[in-house]
């Protein structure tokens, strides 16, 4: 699988295996099924856009690219040169380059010889594909035609399914009183509840301890500098 240098990994666990879908089973379904349209993947942070994009990377193997626009990364447009000989491109955070020209004339570029080669592109925002203040309307009118879907939050009971997944898929049995103790005293987001999760498997090798409720409010309340 083609990558970016600079630091950009794909994680190993965004597999399709290790993401609870709740009410975006079309999504999924479209993300796993064949086919050249572009798409447009949007929602808001944490509900799952870069895990998506990256298992569709994983499932297409060497033919896959996975490409982040998020400017923190600090990529010039010319970095996307080449990439649309890729049979699957996925473009992350796309909507971060919003008013900045040369990006978007890269990325207009990019799509008009995607289409050509018949790649598949998958871009993925954080707003539909009408809503970035894009300042390049060629650009602007090539977004608004990808097959936009939006992926929506889990509700309690899917962020309670997706941590108890999220652990099954590093090998850990996890008790619904134990998840239902995390999901009470720590934030809702899925990413910070899979970071605490991860921070507190690991505590629990080095203590050769199960992940029972007792474990945790210890595991937490050391992390806080509280005393047991």
């Amino acid at each position: 699988m083609k990558q970016l240098a600079l630091g950009v990994k794909l994680r190993a666990a965004a597999v399709f295996a290790s993401f609870h879908p709740g009410d975006n089973a079309e999504i999924l379904a479209a993300l796993r099924a064949p086919g050249t349209a572009p798409l447009w993947l949007w929602g808001a942070a944490g509900t799952g856009k870069t895990h998506l994009l990256q298992a569709v990377c994983a499932a297409a193997g060497e033919a896959a690219a996975y490409f982040p626009l998020d400017r923190r990364v600090a990529l010039p447009p010319e970095a996307l040169l080449g990439f649309e000989a890729n049979r699957v491109l996925c473009v992350d955070d796309a909507d971060a380059v919003a008013g900045d020209l040369p990006w978007e004339r890269a990325l207009f570029r990019l799509f008009n010889e995607s289409a050509e080669l018949r790649t598949r592109l998958i871009f993925a925002a954080g707003a539909a594909p009408g809503t970035p203040a894009w300042g390049l309307q060629d650009w602007r009118s090539r977004a608004a035609s990808c097959v936009v879907y939006q992926l929506r939050e889990l509700d309690d009971a899917g962020r309670l399914d997706a941590l108890r997944l999220h652990a099954a898929q590093r090998g850990l049995l996890l008790p619904a009183d134990t998840a239902e103790y995390l999901m009470r005293r720590m934030p809702r987001d899925l990413p910070s509840l899979f970071a605490v999760l991860d921070d507190l498997d690991e505590a629990s090798l080095i203590a050769q301890r199960r992940l029972t409720v007792p474990f945790i409010r210890e595991a937490l309340e050391k992390s806080a500098g509280k005393p047991p």
